[in-house]
């Protein structure tokens, strides 16, 4: 089989996990050329990652017409991710796509219509997911060891990490912060866990304390999205998430990421400083009736981390090779996560809980 031709949009920071994991597979793909809208930013990328034969371009659509690419990787911010993904989509050519899949429901509606109109698909990056102390989470939820998950509250947060960049602290670059940003990771954890249900209603605070104080931000002149955000979400099967994720607080952690079912309840400790809702798992402990009525904990057996990156950029590579069009982390389930950004976008900003409208 001839390698994959890779080609990458936005060159910053994330692309270079992107192309370093493609690197991996030195058989089966070779990241061929990459665009950025700042000049010269695609050839600096290309000859620190080591990839001078690769084609540097200043505009996607440049790239897009003039080499001969089987996939793309769009990693700009998040704000350009629906029109990247919905141009390369239009070249008949599958996509990675970073998290978070874009800004509102629209777009997220938008690049589903243009999965669908060029017969391709796109993948969207929670690496996460390939974590396997993650995926035992899904395990004991599907084997019926909680009973019916009726409650489920993310934990973790970031206490000190504004980000460095500016890109994610504009809404004409972001779309919004910590919701966006770091949310969508718990958020795709819970969801998934408990087989991706529809989210009906979101109430939100989407709240900024830190970000505009130049002591924690040095963009803070700049800064206009939230550092906080917590949201009280109704989802299909009568199941309520308890949502909050912050980038700098004075506390260790929000707490613990907790499911709670009719017959037992699953605690996952925060391990570090970020916290399960990006793949880094501390303690699970299973808490259950016994027969004499006494709260029992079980702590459930830990296996060791794998390179979930290289877990994400493989799945995607195999499933271009394959050419079936079925995308490793599917648009059909994420659509629910950017829901629910957009529902708190728009909650936040209206003072009251909104419907989530397919």
């Amino acid at each position: 089989m001839a390698k994959l031709r890779i080609g990458i949009i936005g060159t910053g920071g994330v692309a270079g996990a992107h192309a370093g994991n493609y690197a991996n597979f030195p058989d089966e793909a070779e990241v061929v050329a990459g665009a950025d809208i700042v000049p010269g930013k695609a050839k600096a990328f290309f000859e620190r990652m080591g990839l001078p034969n690769a084609r540097a371009f200043d505009c996607a659509d440049e790239m897009l017409e003039s080499v001969q690419l089987d996939a793309v990787s769009v990693c700009t911010y998040a704000a350009a991710h629906a029109e990247c993904a919905i141009k390369a989509l239009g070249r008949g050519l599958p996509v990675l796509l970073e998290k978070p899949m874009c800004v509102t429901l629209d777009e997220a509606k938008a690049i589903v219509a243009a999965e669908a109109a060029s017969g391709k698909f796109v993948s969207v990056g929670f690496q996460p997911r390939f974590d396997p102390n993650l995926r035992r989470v899904k395990e004991i939820i599907e084997s019926g060891t909680l009973g019916d998950v009726y409650y489920i509250q993310t934990g973790g947060g970031r206490p000190r990490h504004i980000p460095g960049n500016i890109t994610f602290l504009t809404k004409e670059t972001a779309g919004a912060g910590s919701c966006s940003d770091a949310g969508c990771y718990p958020l795709d954890l819970a969801l998934n866990s408990v087989g991706n249900p529809k989210p009906l209603t979101v109430s939100a605070t989407l709240s900024t304390h830190f970000g505009n104080d130049r002591r924690y931000c040095p963009f803070s002149d700049r800064l206009d999205v939230d550092d906080f955000s917590s949201a009280y979400i109704r989802l299909e099967g009568g199941i309520v998430l308890d949502y909050r994720m912050s980038w700098f607080m004075h506390m260790d952690t929000t707490g613990d990421f907790l499911f709670l079912g009719t017959k037992a309840g699953l605690k996952i400790k925060q391990e570090g400083p970020v916290g399960a809702w990006d793949g880094v798992m501390g303690k699970m402990t299973l808490f259950r009736q016994a027969d004499d009525g006494k709260l029992v904990e079980t702590d459930v057996e830990m296996v060791p981390s794998v390179n979930v990156w290289q877990g994400k950029i493989k799945t995607f590579i195999d499933a271009v090779a394959e050419g079936k069009n079925i995308a490793p982390i599917p648009t059909s389930q994420i659509i629910y996560n950017q829901a629910i950004i957009d529902g708190m976008i728009r909650s936040s900003a209206l003072g009251r809980e909104v419907e989530c409208v397919f």
